[in-house]
C-alpha cells in the first residue's frame, strides 16, 4: 500500500522538507510505495526577507519570487490549492478545487504567518509594512518623498516573522537618511511592547546601546491599541500617544484558521512537542516553521532546520524504524546594523545568543545568503 505524505504550505519549510523527503525517500517513491505531495496555495516560492531591502530601492519584490515547481523535486506531486479542512480522526484533507476527502498517512503543516492589521483599529489606513510585497513597494514610495518629521517603527504583534527585522529597518533607515543628509531632520522612534527593544534579553541588551548612540528613540511597554490616520497618533493600551509623520508598523500576526478549525492549536498556530515537532493533539501529524508553537523565533533558518529533522522521523517511521532525529532549537539570523554592516547570531534552547561585532563582511555574508537562498530551497545548502 502506498504511504502518503502532504505537506501544506509551500515556503522555506515547506519546500526544503518536500526536497529532503524527495532525497531520502526516492528509492520508495520511485517504487511507488510512497507519494509525497506539497500543496501551496499559489504557483509562486516568496523569500520575504528580501522585503526589508525593497522600501530603500535595493532590491525589487520579483527578486523573492521563484516558481514553486521549479524548486521542487520532480518526483514530488506539487498541487496548486487550498486545504479547507483537516480530519485528523480519519486522516484526511479536503482541497477546494476537489470534493473529494484525500487520505494521508503523514501530514505535515507550514502554513506560515499572515498580516492581521485589521485587529488595531486605524493601522491598514494610517500605517506601512515592509512584511509583504505591496506593503514594501507603498512604504517605498513613501520613503523616497520623506526628507523630514517623525519616522516611527512600533512593533504592534508578537510573535512575528523575523523577530530581528525592526531593528535592522530603523538602523538601516538612520543610516540611509544620513547618506543623503536628512537625519537632522527626521526623528526616528522605535516602540516595542514589552520593557525592552526585543523580545530576546541577550539581543535588547545588545541592541539598545546601538539605538542610544544612533539617536533612535526608544519608547518600551507600548502595546499599540489604535492608530488615528487623520491626526497622525498611535495610541497605546499604557495610554501614551506618539505623533507620527510616517508610521512604519509591524502588524499582529496570526496562523491560519484552519489549525483552529481542525483543533490542533490557538491563533492558527499548531501546539506541537517542541524538539520531535508532532503535533500534541493528533498522531502522525508535525507543524514546523512559523506554525509550530515552539518558542523559538519565526525565521526561515529555524523553518529550514526543522525541515529536516521532520524529514528524518517520517522517513524512519515509513521504514518501521523509530524516529530518534530531535531539534534542538537551533537559529542563525543576520541582523543588519546599517546600509553596509551587519553582525550575526546563532543560538538555540539552551545556548543564548552573543551577537557579533557589526562588520561590512557580516552586511556581505548576509546578502550573499539572500543570493544563495534558492540553493537552500532546493534542498541543496
Amino acid at each position: 500500500m502506498t504511504e502518503r505524505v502532504i505537506v501544506v504550505g509551500g515556503g522555506t519549510g515547506g519546500t526544503v522538507l518536500a526536497n529532503d523527503l524527495a532525497d531520502r525517500l526516492g528509492a520508495e517513491i520511485d517504487a511507488g510505495d510512497v507519494e509525497v505531495t506539497l500543496v501551496n496555495d499559489g504557483p509562486d516560492h516568496v523569500y520575504k526577507p528580501v522585503w526589508l531591502y525593497v522600501p530603500f530601492g535595493q532590491r525589487e519584490p520579483e527578486d523573492g519570487r521563484r516558481r514553486l515547481r521549479e524548486l521542487v523535486d520532480d518526483r514530488v506531486a506539487v498541487r496548486v490549492d487550498r486545504v479547507t479542512d483537516i480530519d485528523t480522526d480519519a486522516g484526511q484533507v479536503r482541497y477546494h478545487e476537489a470534493p473529494e476527502p484525500i487520505d494521508y498517512d503523514y501530514l505535515v503543516l507550514a502554513t506560515g504567518s499572515t498580516l492581521a492589521p485589521e485587529e488595531i483599529p486605524g493601522l491598514a489606513e494610517g500605517g506601512h509594512d515592509y512584511y509583504s510585497e505591496s506593503g514594501a513597494e507603498a512604504l517605498r514610495e513613501e520613503l523616497l518623498s520623506f526628507t523630514e518629521g517623525h519616522l516611527v517603527l512600533s512593533v504592534v504583534g508578537t510573535p512575528h516573522m523575523c523577530p530581528a527585522a525592526p531593528l535592522e529597518f530603523v538602523f538601516m533607515a538612520d543610516d540611509w537618511l544620513r547618506e543623503r543628509g536628512l537625519r537632522e531632520d527626521v526623528d526616528i522612534t522605535y516602540t516595542y511592547p514589552i520593557q525592552r527593544v526585543h523580545g530576546n534579553p541577550h539581543i535588547a541588551e545588545w541592541a539598545r546601546p546601538l539605538m542610544d548612540e544612533r539617536d533612535i528613540e526608544v519608547e518600551t511597554f507600548f502595546n499599540a491599541e489604535s492608530v488615528d490616520p487623520d491626526a497622525g497618533t498611535i495610541t497605546s493600551m499604557e495610554g501614551t500617544d506618539i505623533d507620527y509623520d510616517l508610521l512604519v508598523a509591524i502588524p499582529p500576526h496570526r496562523g491560519i484558521d484552519l489549525i483552529e478549525e481542525a483543533g490542533l492549536g490557538d491563533d492558527g498556530w499548531v501546539d506541537v512537542d517542541k524538539h520531535t515537532l508532532e503535533a500534541e493533539a493528533a498522531e502522525n501529524v508535525y507543524a514546523l516553521g512559523d506554525t509550530a508553537a515552539t518558542g523559538v523565533p519565526n525565521a526561515g533558518s529555524v523553518a529550514h532546520y526543522q525541515a529536516g529533522v521532520v524529514g528524518q522521523r517520517i522517513a524512519s517511521q515509513i521504514r518501521g524504524r523509530p524516529a530518534t532525529a530531535t531539534y534542538d532549537g537551533k537559529t542563525l539570523c543576520f541582523v543588519e546594523t546599517g546600509m553596509d554592516a551587519a553582525s550575526f547570531v546563532e543560538f538555540d534552547y539552551e545556548r543564548p545568543p552573543s551577537p557579533a561585532p557589526p562588520s561590512e563582511k557580516l552586511h556581505w555574508s548576509k546578502l550573499a545568503y539572500n543570493e544563495s537562498y534558492w540553493l537552500t530551497a532546493r534542498g541543496l545548502l
